[in-house]
């Protein structure tokens, strides 16, 4: 949970154009210092320290006027970086030439272009920010130029220092501006493959819930079209089923809608879904639409993780649908051996095999089922049997905390 703004410390809480005013003030202050007290260590010639500026003559207007442009930069610098810098700059150069040191900058008066320079790097264009840059490198080529073409000298050196720190600034601004992009694609991306991983969701369930029923109403009606003549009572029953699958079809559809309703759906299991508990069931209901299942259980009954769980009952439910729609087969096999490091789960048929249809091998059940097992980092296998028939093997590998101690 963040802190509410006002509960933010001071310095989290100060902008980019506060900083730049501050440590324009600092830099001038220091200057001021520096230029009419002698500090330990100083050299004064003759014993003497002369001011460069007196405050109650010119240099009082002047210096208000740099730090009215200073601080009408700080109030600019977010919304119009290169405006708000060059009047920085103007200021900042009314101000060292107050302490006559504006034909060669020291450091500490152009630490709050520096920083500044860094911000506008941070936060506007690479365009905006190599513009910024180029301002302040002009600012400090102008005097030297005009210094050395009178036949002047200049501390190189030190020019060259001042000029560096421009280049740090705008590298190190231009380094956070480029991770701050880098951070922004990333959550983007990161939000797209989520939305896209949810769409998948959401139609493997569909699939898995509309598909199952509509063979079971398939297999009941026709056999209730041919004996409703002949066997009313037989016809009732299928048409029965029919209604039973249909309503459980149309609440397990009402659940998955109210669970996406909900905004912390996205990690809770599945509105109330399915697990491999429910098999009995499902091969019940299929066998009573005209498919024997058989169910075989081995190894230890466990509880699984809900999306292990899930996927377990998914793939065995389109699997069986699978044999109900284009097998042709009369009955199938279900295998569901629990094991110590992964759950494994075998559906086999005597029908057509995939031959006659090729929705058995590129359908969107197949297509499901292979996306529920590569996300569980598990093995899926499915194809024609050498005896006739069709195979689906998936395996599931359990987490360890599911896995039986030795």
């Amino acid at each position: 949970m963040s802190a509410h703004p006002g509960e933010l410390p001071l310095l989290k809480r100060l902008s980019p154009g506060h900083w730049t005013a501050i440590v324009w003030g600092g830099a001038m202050g220091f200057a001021c210092v520096d230029e009419f007290f002698v500090l330990p260590g100083d050299y004064v010639r003759d014993n003497q320290l002369v001011p460069g500026f007196d405050l109650t003559y010119v240099s009082g207007p002047i210096l208000l006027g740099a730090a009215a442009l200073v601080l009408t930069a700080c109030r600019l610098l977010r919304g119009r970086p290169l405006v708000a810098y060059a009047l920085l700059l103007l200021g900042s150069v009314l101000g060292a030439s107050l302490l006559g040191q504006a034909a060669e900058f020291p450091l500490v008066q152009f630490l709050a272009p520096d920083v500044a320079l860094y911000f506008v790097a941070a936060t506007a264009t690479r365009r905006t920010s190599a513009c910024a840059a180029s301002m302040a490198l002009t600012v400090l080529m102008i005097p030297l130029t005009v210094r050395l073409s009178g036949g002047g000298s200049i501390n190189t050196a030190a020019q060259l220092a001042v000029a560096l720190t421009v280049l740090v600034a705008w590298l190190l601004g231009n380094s956070t501006r480029q991770s701050r992009l880098h951070a922004e694609q990333s959550r983007a991306q990161a939000a797209v493959q989520a939305t896209t991983a949810e769409r998948l969701r959401i139609a493997r369930e569909l699939h898995d819930i509309v598909a199952h029923t509509i063979g079971i109403v398939a297999l009941q009606a026709g056999a209730a079209r041919r004996v409703i003549d002949t066997q009313p009572a037989r016809a009732r029953e299928a048409l029965g089923e029919v209604e039973n699958a249909s309503r459980e079809t149309l609440s397990g559809l009402r659940r998955m809608l109210g669970a996406l309703r909900q905004a912390d759906a996205a990690d809770a299991p599945p509105y109330g879904a399915p697990g491999l508990a429910d098999v009995d069931g499902l091969a019940a209901a299929t066998t009573a639409a005209g498919v024997r299942v058989v169910v075989q259980w081995h190894g230890r009954r466990r509880p699984l993780p809900p999306d292990i769980d899930l996927s377990a009952y998914r793939i065995v439910q389109e699997s069986v649908t699978n044999v109900v729609r284009h097998a042709g087969a009369r009955s199938c096999l279900v295998r569901v051996d629990h094991r110590d490091t992964e759950l494994t789960l075998e559906i086999t048929d005597t029908g057509r095999g995939p031959g006659g249809d090729g929705y058995r091998r590129t359908g969107y059940g197949l297509v499901g089922m292979r996306e529920r097992v590569a996300l569980l980092q598990g093995e899926f296998t499915a194809g024609a049997r050498p005896d006739g028939g069709f195979r689906v093997v998936a395996r599931l590998p359990l987490p360890q905390p599911a896995r039986v101690a030795s």
